[in-house]
């Protein structure tokens, strides 16, 4: 989380909160039976709870993890009954065995290194699992492509899941393997303002100057006069430890 992107985090915790998809209680439901009914769940990069909420609401606790403080503003208002800490994947604040499974939801692209799968290792029990799922905008949707067109000149080096760069990590000398890969479709349904959130509460354009972001809002809302659908591939991935 130190890429000069991160930064947009910490100013888009309700922008966020409002423009980013939830995930389909199907792929919820598939990542806690893939994770073995877990108890007690570590929420890395948690957010403001979209993967933390649903959690919750199916009886798990869960243990919140988020370094942005904007974030977590947004984590405590919505998920009052985690247990939230400011702290980043490589120096996590529990426990060696303390938790059933870690997970990450559209962050682990963030803190791929071997560092934080270290530290994912010393805080599950024995037999617990590793959970990263991610809404991944369906491209071939022409206002998807619209809008990847209008934000893909500001990205430049910006960590991206699209880029699948994050599975560099899960070598043969990494604690986890994989065993199980799914996917699931899902749709938001945004008006225009929703949309010009779900474009400015990504890192990097979140983190833009304040005249180049209204300039990006004003061009999104021109292609979303009318209420729109987006589509997204909900990609869900489960790994066990070695």
């Amino acid at each position: 989380m130190t890429h000069e992107a991160a930064r947009g985090f910490d100013t888009s915790g309700e922008r966020y909160e409002r423009g980013r998809p939830d995930y389909p209680d199907a792929a919820i439901d598939r990542l806690l039976e893939e994770l073995g009914r877990p108890a007690r769940v570590l929420d890395v990069g948690a957010g403001t709870g979209k993967l933390t909420r649903p959690l919750l609401a199916r009886g798990v606790s869960v243990v919140a993890v988020e370094p942005a403080a904007a974030m977590r503003e947004t984590l405590r208002r919505l998920a009052p009954d985690a247990e939230i800490h400011g702290a980043s994947a490589d120096a996590l604040p529990l426990q060696d065995g303390s938790v059933d499974a870690v997970v990450a939801g559209q962050a682990f692209h963030w803190f791929s290194t071997a560092a934080a799968l270290d530290e994912f290792a010393r805080v599950l029990a024995p037999e617990g699992r590793l959970g990263l799922i991610w809404n991944r905008r369906d491209k071939r949707q022409p206002i998807q492509r619209a809008l990847e067109a209008i934000m893909a000149p500001h990205r430049k080096d910006s960590p991206e899941h699209g880029r699948e760069e994050w599975r560099a990590v899960f070598t043969a000398e990494a604690p986890f393997v994989p065993v199980a890969e799914h996917e699931l479709e899902n749709v938001q349904r945004l008006d225009a303002d929703g949309v010009a959130d779900r474009v400015l509460s990504v890192s990097f354009m979140a983190a833009l100057p304040q005249p180049e972001r209204d300039a990006a809002g004003a061009r999104v809302r021109a292609l979303a006069r009318e209420p729109v659908e987006l589509r997204y591939v909900t990609e869900l991935f489960v790994y066990a430890r070695r």
